[in-house]
């Protein structure tokens, strides 16, 4: 696999982590695209070598952007519209919605031409697939297999509408998982993504500022849900994918959404903001107490950050993570029958492009099937504790960067202690 490091050497020899500004500026290195595109194209190249795979054909927005570094919005997550090819050997080509297509011949030069293209599946079924669309475009990729010389290897494929995959059977392809080839080509991040992520979460430390002054009696948890949205956006986010807004007696158990609830004096409410910047996203949850705090919402605040602290504490090259997990209580502790019924709760998950990804740390899966934590990646780590009153909980979030020094910290809205917005 490509080598990484989480700085990058100029011209002069020193050594540097880019500036998280979210402009282009000539009088700091900061975010190159260039270098960016190259760095996650030859990584997904050096995975498909690694692999027994002849090519690697995408669905994942996430997939398709890391190969191609082409992109249409948020329209373009569910429809499983767009697609991308790529063969030992040879560029990526990309199949896109419409125009799209044309307007990647325009304005991304790094795609070989020609590897710009127009394509059309069916729009999860909506056109049957007795249209012939995707036999067709089977067909167009069968012949560019032929032509590269691995029409006769196995497939991967990451995610697909079934009919598609079911014509690539039909003509003989062998179709293996390519999901797994691309979530080890996107586990170590680069000097860029790393200020790209960087970035995104600075963006959210300014929310929650303004969230804390927002964050008083009479007040909705879906206006504050919009106020976020709005502030987000405004400072450049391209997808706020979801906001948790959870309080008072909403908190536990955790219901992972918002509602029209009203805030009232006394209500702990936490947060999580998922949004992207440039493609690369947050998952960032605060708690707060609204007014005036209780000791019991003290307490589940306190137990809360000492099993985050205590996870942060292992974050180093070389742990594994079931050696994370197990400093984490178990379910029933905090009150649920099963690992599956608490998942998510005592959590992490790598982020990047996609807010899943390498690794996932978690008492369902971990203590099994550990994987190594390694230098270059990038995870969120969240810990949830109720409280003894039956309805309040705490839950916090911590994104980190994992250096050959330990853990790096990039989450920076104040946490140590439970924040009282607005105190009487």
């Amino acid at each position: 696999m490509v080598e990484m490091t989480l700085t990058t050497t100029t011209a002069r020899g020193t050594s540097l982590t880019p500036s998280p500004g979210r402009m282009a500026v000539d009088f700091e290195e900061r975010v190159n695209f260039d270098r960016l595109r190259d760095y996650r194209l030859a990584r997904a190249r050096a995975a498909l070598e690694a692999s027994d795979l002849g090519a690697l054909l995408v669905f994942d927005v996430n997939n398709i952007r890391y190969m191609t570094s082409t992109m249409i919005g948020e329209w373009a997550r569910d429809k499983v519209a767009r697609y991308a090819l790529l063969m030992r050997g040879q560029e990526p080509i990309v199949w896109d919605f419409g125009s799209a297509a044309k307007h990647h011949e325009i304005y991304a030069p790094w795609l070989r031409p020609g590897n710009s293209r127009a394509g059309m599946l069916g729009l999860r079924g909506a056109v049957h697939p007795d249209a012939g669309l995707i036999r067709s475009a089977v067909a167009e990729i069968q012949d560019e297999l032929r032509r590269a010389g691995v029409a006769g290897m196995p497939l991967g494929v990451d995610i697909s509408e079934l009919p598609m995959v079911l014509e690539l059977q039909r003509v003989g392809l062998d179709v293996r998982d390519g999901q797994q080839v691309m979530l080890d080509a996107r586990e170590i991040k680069s000097a860029d993504e790393v200020a790209l992520l960087t970035t995104a979460a600075a963006m959210v430390d300014g929310v929650y500022q303004t969230l804390t002054e927002a964050l008083k009696p009479g007040i909705r948890e879906n206006e504050l849900v919009a106020i976020a949205n709005k502030q987000l956006y405004d400072m450049g986010s391209d997808d706020v994918e979801a906001i948790n807004a959870v309080s008072g007696e909403r908190c536990n158990p955790h219901p992972h959404n918002f509602s029209d609830r009203l805030i009232r004096p006394g209500d702990q409410a936490f947060f999580d903001i998922i949004q992207s910047y440039m493609g690369y996203r947050t998952c960032y949850y605060r708690t707060f107490v609204v007014g005036r705090a209780t000791q019991s919402q003290r307490d589940a605040y306190t137990k809360a950050r000492e099993w985050i602290d205590a996870s942060i504490a292992m974050i180093r090259p070389g742990v594994t993570t079931d050696q994370v997990a197990r400093v984490w209580p178990k379910a029933e502790e905090f009150g649920f029958d099963s690992e599956m019924a608490a998942f998510g709760l005592q959590f992490g998950h790598g982020l990047g492009l996609g807010l899943h990804e390498r690794p996932i740390i978690s008492r369902l899966v971990s203590l099994e099937n550990p994987i190594e934590i390694k230098e270059g990646m990038v995870f969120a780590l969240e810990t949830y504790c109720p409280a003894s009153d039956g309805f309040s909980a705490a839950r916090i979030e911590e994104e980190i960067v994992v250096t050959k020094d330990g853990p790096k910290v990039i989450t920076l809205f104040p946490a140590d202690e439970l924040f009282v917005t607005n105190p009487y």
